[in-house]
């Protein structure tokens, strides 16, 4: 049977997927999404146990976009959303064993221990730098502008939170579009910083330095799971998808459900899964595109969350928490204090402390077995933290493959997926691994994979 032309097959039901779907139901397309878990939300999981409440994925968003307002009204979800708490303004950096706060006033950089004089005298020369002469990692960007200082005790440990990456692999032009932007159209950070707030204005964007961070009171998994709701029995979960063929009149997908083997057919389809798995489904289309989406690096993570009665633990829990530059050679990448920044993350009279581990930096740290993870977070985390008792309680989930790296040459990535793209009219992709790996960001890209569909009528 031919299908539609207002029809698409949305393969992967996490965030950027429901997101796709839920947009083209509202333009009257027949739309199916096809999720190989139990629940939607791909990493966007909430656990509740014990009392505590655990996102296994992203605990948190920062309002860039003016789309997160629109969808959580229409979803009817805006009242459960929640703000961080102010102290979580405040953020810390591991420097010589200790704790120092990123200072966020002219006043508290000139105090500041994070960084030495010399360091701190070297910003200064950043108006005066030229423009680079060819791509650059993220490392070498911030070394030629900022200093080496700033590179280690600043980018560094800021790259691992976001990415869990390295800054001498990444690369600039495609992993911080924006700071690249700063540089290439006005010449200089500082230059760029000021007069792009009138064009951020203009467009209703946040920058992510001033946008407010939220969740919601429930946990992330509330906006998965309104989205799923709504879109009710065009979401089918459980169903593996086992190929992609393409038809005379649009695409056939075959996916091993609980019903068993079933087919799908469609005008469109909307690949949101990462990208091993899309360079599998593919190889049936074109195998060159499955060569390059094979070669996307995901480095292993895992997440540990600890449990602690609040009067163990000497640091003042004051804030967002604390990153590691790899010269600190910690065997973890940071500590969210999870509880300070929401309410409802821990039992009363108990702290909250999620932590990461692995990464690009030290992935084979995430071998070890469970108690040998959870016992090596809590001997970091006492020794920063001053805590005298074990935890009460802990929490392990593993990312095999937990972030897309994008690294040095990663622009001939998005271009050949475009030219993909436009080689085989009615297939899309969509997913973190384009266009950025934020929850905003997931969601602008599943907006704008819509509006082209749509205006492609």
């Amino acid at each position: 049977m031919k299908p539609t032309d207002r029809s698409c097959i949305v393969i992967g039901g996490g965030i950027s997927g429901l997101c796709a779907a839920y947009w083209l139901t509202q333009e009257n397309y027949n739309v199916i999404v096809l999720e190989r878990d139990a629940a939607p939300g791909g990493a966007m999981k909430t656990v509740r146990k014990d009392g505590y409440l655990i996102d296994t994925g992203p605990n948190s968003s920062l309002e860039t976009t003016p789309l997160f307002n629109e969808l959580f009204h229409s979803l009817g979800i805006i009242d459960r959303r929640v703000y961080a708490n102010e102290n979580s303004n405040k953020r810390y950096i591991l420097r010589n064993g200790k704790l120092h706060a990123i200072p966020m006033s002219p006043g508290a950089f000139l105090k500041t221990k994070l960084w030495s004089t010399k360091g701190k005298l070297r910003l200064l020369k950043e108006p005066f730098i030229g423009r680079a002469n060819g791509e650059e990692s993220i490392a070498q960007f911030v070394e030629r502008r900022l200093g080496r200082e700033f590179l280690d005790y600043a980018i560094n440990p800021f790259v691992a939170g976001v990415y869990a990456g390295n800054p001498e692999e990444l690369s600039v032009r495609s992993a911080f579009p924006k700071l690249y932007r700063l540089e290439e159209v006005y010449g200089g950070l500082i230059k760029g910083t000021i007069k792009g707030r009138k064009e951020r204005k203009q467009r209703a964007e946040q920058s992510k330095q001033s946008a407010k961070m939220f969740s919601f009171i429930d946990g992330m998994d509330t906006f998965s799971n309104a989205l799923g709701s709504v879109l009710g029995d065009r979401l089918i979960l459980n169903a593996k998808v086992d190929s992609i063929n393409k038809e005379k009149h649009g695409f056939t997908v075959t996916a091993e459900t609980t019903e068993g083997k079933k087919q799908y057919s469609a005008q469109q389809i909307i690949l949101s899964v990462p990208a091993h798995h899309a360079a599998h489904l593919l190889t049936t289309i074109d195998s060159s595109i499955s060569d390059i989406l094979s070669k996307i690096y995901y480095p292993p993570v895992t997440m540990v969350f600890l449990g602690y009665k609040t009067d163990v633990i000497s640091q003042p829990l004051d804030g967002f928490g604390y990153l590691i530059p790899a010269k600190e050679r910690r065997r973890i990448l940071g500590t969210i204090w999870s509880s300070t920044i929401f309410p409802k993350r821990a039992p009363d009279g108990y702290a909250a402390l999620t932590t990461f581990v692995g990464g690009s930096r030290q992935p084979e740290v995430t071998d070890h077995d469970e108690a040998t993870l959870r016992d090596i977070v809590h001997d970091e985390i006492a020794s920063i933290l001053g805590v005298s008792e074990e935890p009460d309680f802990y929490y392990l989930k593993e990312w095999k493959r937990a972030i897309p790296q994008y690294k040095l040459g990663y622009a001939e990535t998005t271009e050949r997926i475009e030219q993909f793209e436009q080689s085989h009219p009615g297939v899309y992709l969509c997913a973190n691994y384009r266009g950025g790996i934020s929850v905003g960001d997931c969601v602008t890209s599943a907006r704008r994979t819509v509006d082209i569909i749509v205006q492609k009528g």
